[in-house]
């Protein structure tokens, strides 16, 4: 691993970034034009001694997951992003799939024009990439999983406290939607090994997911009413609308209420206590999808 390079490039890349083009504002007392180390740690889901020490050229290997969060949150091009792995002597990723995926750029510019409604980009496997501050307040944070298990339908299906996000009387509503989703995503990604091999491994181990297979019904999951359990504010309804990417493989999801309803309030006083009431346990329960 190339330390110095790592943290050179990692430097020029901060320097160039306005505040206002990552959804931050730009204060009046800003001694440079690009982002505070503080800030990249913060998008990149970091602790500010871990990204200092990168960019003095210290610390340890930075993991896969590391870098494909400090891709999104620097804003990195698909060549820059590939640099980044190579300096870091870890291996690239493939582009469109896994939690590493690199996330397409209209997608990630629209995410941040959204800054007051919970919103994420996730794979067309329900793995979550990018989320905005109100989305991790609302569902989560991933868990740190690789391969099948970062599909959150995956855990549906395999992990019954992955289930905690929704009541438990709609369960049967969302396991019909996400075998008719994957459904459709194998049919066009047919050839796919990864996604042949999550199906046959959800079939051994899901009698509810082997069931709902053989029914073949098939439909993308682009708009969905839904009920999602917070710690704190307890049920929240909310409309789910999807953005899918050309070519289908990522998606960008946000979260809607009517403007005077209860979820609308509920949204509002979500964005005030953030993640400070959030179940100690959120992240250990994989609830970061919807």
């Amino acid at each position: 691993m190339n330390h110095l390079a790592l943290a050179a490039f990692l430097k020029s890349r901060r320097a160039r970034i306005r505040p206002s083009d990552v959804g931050l504002p730009t204060g009046p007392r800003r001694r440079v034009p690009g982002l505070r180390r503080e800030e990249v740690s913060q998008l990149a889901g970091l602790s500010a001694d871990y990204y200092t020490e990168l960019e003095r050229g210290r610390g340890t290997q930075p993991s896969a997951q590391v870098l494909a969060a400090l891709a999104r949150a620097l804003r990195l091009n698909g060549d820059e992003r590939d640099h980044l792995f190579h300096l870091a002597d870890r291996m690239v990723p493939p582009a469109a799939h896994g939690p590493t995926a690199h996330v397409q750029p209209a997608l990630l510019g629209l995410l941040d024009q959204l800054t007051t409604t919970p919103a994420q980009v996730i794979t067309d496997l329900h793995e979550t990439l990018v989320q905005n501050h109100l989305a991790v307040a609302l569902v989560g944070r991933p868990p740190a999983l690789r391969g099948p298990e970062a599909s959150f339908v995956h855990r549906w299906f395999t992990d019954p406290d992955a289930r905690a996000l929704y009541p438990a009387e709609d369960h049967p509503h969302h396991s019909r939607v996400f075998v008719a989703d994957l459904q459709a995503v194998a049919a066009r990604r047919r050839g796919d090994t990864g996604v042949h091999e999550m199906v046959a491994a959800l079939r051994r181990r899901s009698a509810e997911f082997a069931t709902l297979w053989d029914t073949h019904d098939v439909g993308l999951r682009r708009t969905d009413h839904k009920r999602i359990v917070h710690a704190a504010l307890g049920v929240i309804e909310l409309d789910c609308h999807s953005l899918f990417s050309e070519d289908g493989r990522q998606r960008l999801l946000w979260f809607s209420a009517p403007p005077g309803s209860e979820g609308a309030a509920q949204l509002q006083l979500l964005s005030v206590i953030g993640t400070q009431d959030m179940s100690p346990r959120a992240d250990e329960l994989g609830r970061p999808q919807a």
